[in-house]
């Protein structure tokens, strides 16, 4: 990169103005990445500490998140990058993530902690990776980014297929099971599709044959 941190050379985006003269306030403007808590889990004391830190060291912008998932600082100086990274690690215990040809900040969904339909545990898959990878992360050696991302299910939260090189996804190992008596119950209308919440518009009645099992390749119920 243009500008980092000493030791790393991921997670600082170096952005300089072509025009200086003009605009002495953003002659340096540099992105900076931190490693987002896996499920982007945050307390708000600890949102708090963040934009102290980033009010004291740059411009107090920020993106909650890039498309990887890292927490984004928007627009610093070179001589700031330093003491923000100090502050960072000794204050917070947090950490730069990537940026650049290398691993980038590897991304779950919210997983086992609140999902009914997670099949693994995204979180302690995503932490233990992280930590392992932690060289590729910092230390750009490949030719191109790199992403991981952990979706607990097919259902795709993080949209690892579409937005990752290598995607973890949950599948079912079991039988299918289905619960008949809940299923006659929603085609009969006793149970009310996504809650009532749109109860509002005349859908006309349920057709399960047309609705669900023709829309399955495998016709699976």
């Amino acid at each position: 990169g243009i500008v980092g941190v000493f030791g790393y050379g991921g997670g600082i985006i170096g952005r300089y103005c072509d025009q200086p003269q003009n605009f002495p306030g953003i002659a340096h403007f540099h992105t900076v990445r931190v490693n987002q808590p896996s499920s982007k889990y945050y307390t708000t004391e600890f949102l708090g500490q963040l934009c102290d830190i980033w009010e004291k060291h740059g411009s107090g912008l920020t993106n909650m998140h890039g498309s990887t998932g890292d927490i984004v600082f928007l627009g610093t100086h070179t001589d700031r990058l330093e003491p923000l990274f100090f502050d960072l690690t000794h204050e917070l215990n947090q950490d730069l993530g990537g940026s650049g040809s290398n691993l980038r900040t590897p991304e779950c969904c919210l997983g086992m902690s609140r999902c009914q339909f997670a099949c693994f545990d995204t979180q302690e898959c995503c932490h233990n990776m992280t930590n392992e990878y932690q060289d590729e992360l910092h230390r750009p050696a490949f030719p191109y980014k790199f992403k991981f991302k952990f979706d607990g299910c097919p259902n795709g939260c993080v949209a690892s297929i579409a937005r990752s090189d290598m995607s973890v996804i949950g599948t079912w190992r079991d039988n299918i099971r289905i619960d008949q008596a809940a299923v006659k119950a929603y085609v009969g209308g006793e149970l009310v599709p996504n809650t009532g919440a749109h109860a509002s518009r005349d859908w006309g009645k349920f057709d399960i044959q047309k609705e669900v099992i023709a829309l399955c390749p495998t016709e699976c119920m």
